[in-house]
């Protein structure tokens, strides 16, 4: 992105005028004009006053990569204050000067006065400020950042954007009400007043950022908390695009938040996964009733399964963690799926998360291991009760769900594969040629460079009942 110096606000404050200018006309309006408008999102009034300033220099820059640079921890769940914006517009090359003012209460009204002729000063060289006052006068009013851009001295009138408001562009206040709401009345006898100057300087402004930002999660524990989903209490993690959140100690819960990131680590790195694009919250519960007790109050109804299960239209995983993480593992890896290969069917879809419920790490790759589904599977073989690969890759994602063999057969089918170093490589050819074979069988037997496949099920069963585990 280019880089603006000292000198770039020249010639931005103009001077409003309506006809001839003679002396004994009123004085028009300063005002810094062509300052892009922006409603902020819950909270984010300051970084949204910062990315108006930004885009008014060119800059493609939004509220939310303003609150990147703040140093906020977004599992707050608020936007910036003061010290934190002020961190953020010192970051991007602003050149924001003191923010802090004192006013003493029995000196009030000349000392406000005094600040308010510097912030006109201030525009009217064309550098606007950002001040955080109270939003209004009804009791309680909270404290709120409003970009300021002109001042109208006929009027006697305060010029501004509005960041709360939709239609929030140039919008007016009598400096008296403005005066009134400036000073924040912390103490009896001293007032503190705060502006921030936005002159830019040696400007430092990064790209688009890609993925779940830190904003973004900020903002959805946001939401949480005004559904009331958010119990006091609670430890939090943020790995990526996941908000890890659990009723165990802060250390368990660290704890599990590092399997999330090694798994994370591994199918990004092995399969060149791309993360999801938005929030998931990871609900894991240490036991049976409050993992029950926690399904009924975010989603109304008991858990279908014992252990855990992703809940799509909440963008949530909820599980039973006292169980054991290897479910944890499995539902992380449905997100990825989602994100990387939309159009795999069941099969694989399940059958890749069923691979590392049981896993460990060999040689820095994920590797699956022999877990209880065998003993299902080899019932099924020897009984004779085992459908052909094709039958299982072409059955419908329904059928493959009410299947009692679906996610056995389809687990120790990849389990064969990463064995035999064909998994990764299998996933690159049926995900790039997914059109053309939507079931993924065609693209089996290529991998496997066996013609004959009749003859490799029966390898393969040979192979699947001779394997050792639970």
């Amino acid at each position: 992105m280019r880089r603006l110096g000292r000198g770039v606000w020249l010639g931005l404050a103009v001077l409003v005028l309506s006809g001839a200018t003679r002396p004994a006309e009123q004085p028009s309006p300063v005002l810094i004009a062509g300052v892009p408008h922006i409603r902020q999102e819950p909270d984010f009034c300051g970084e949204a006053c910062v990315a108006m300033a930004l885009r008014k220099l060119g800059y493609d820059v939004g509220q939310r990569a303003v609150f990147d640079r703040t140093g906020l921890d977004p599992r707050l769940g608020r936007g910036a204050y003061t010290a934190e914006l002020k961190r953020a517009v010192d970051a991007f090359g602003f050149r924001s000067g003191p923010v802090w003012f004192k006013v003493r209460v029995a000196n009030a009204p000349a000392e406000l006065e005094r600040h308010l002729q510097a912030l006109y000063a201030d525009i009217a060289r064309g550098v606007p400020s950002i001040v955080c006052m109270h939003y209004d006068r009804s009791p309680g009013a909270p404290e709120h950042f409003r970009l300021v851009l002109g001042f109208d001295r006929a009027t006697n009138e305060i010029i501004f954007h509005e960041p709360a408001q939709a239609v929030g562009a140039y919008k007016r206040m009598p400096a008296t009400r403005f005066l009134e709401l400036w000073p924040l009345k912390y103490d009896r006898g001293t007032w503190t007043v705060i502006r921030i100057a936005l002159e830019p300087g040696q400007m430092d402004v990064p790209g688009p950022q890609g993925g779940v930002t830190l904003a973004a999660h900020a903002q959805h524990v946001m939401k949480l908390k005004a559904k009331e989903q958010l119990p006091d209490g609670y430890p939090t993690r943020i790995v990526g695009p996941f908000l890890v959140i659990g009723d165990e100690s802060p250390a368990r819960v660290e704890h599990h938040a590092q399997t999330v990131e090694w798994t994370v680590d591994h199918l990004k790195k092995e399969f060149k996964m791309r993360e999801p694009p938005h929030v998931i919250d990871v609900w894991l519960l240490g036991s049976r009733e409050s993992y029950v007790d926690n399904a009924m109050r975010l989603f109304g109804m008991p858990p279908r399964s014992p252990y855990g299960y992703f809940v799509a239209q909440q963008q949530a995983l909820i599980m039973n963690i006292g169980t054991g993480g290897g479910t944890l593992v499995h539902e992380l890896v449905h997100p990825f799926i989602a994100a990387s290969f939309p159009s795999a069917p069941a099969w694989f879809n399940e059958g890749l998360a069923s691979l590392y419920e049981a896993v460990r790490e060999k040689d820095g790759q994920f590797w699956g291991v022999s877990n209880w589904r065998l003993v299902g599977l080899k019932r099924a073989i020897r009984a004779g009760k085992l459908p052909s690969f094709e039958t299982m890759a072409g059955d419908s994602d329904a059928g493959f769900y009410t299947s009692n063999t679906g996610y056995a057969q389809a687990r120790y089918l990849l389990f064969y594969l990463q064995e035999k170093g064909l998994l990764h490589r299998y996933y690159d050819q049926f995900s790039a040629g997914v059109r053309a074979d939507p079931t993924g069988y065609k693209t089996l037997v290529k991998v496997l460079g066996e013609p004959n496949m009749a003859r490799f099920e029966k390898q393969w069963q040979a192979w699947a009942l001779a394997l050792e585990g639970s």
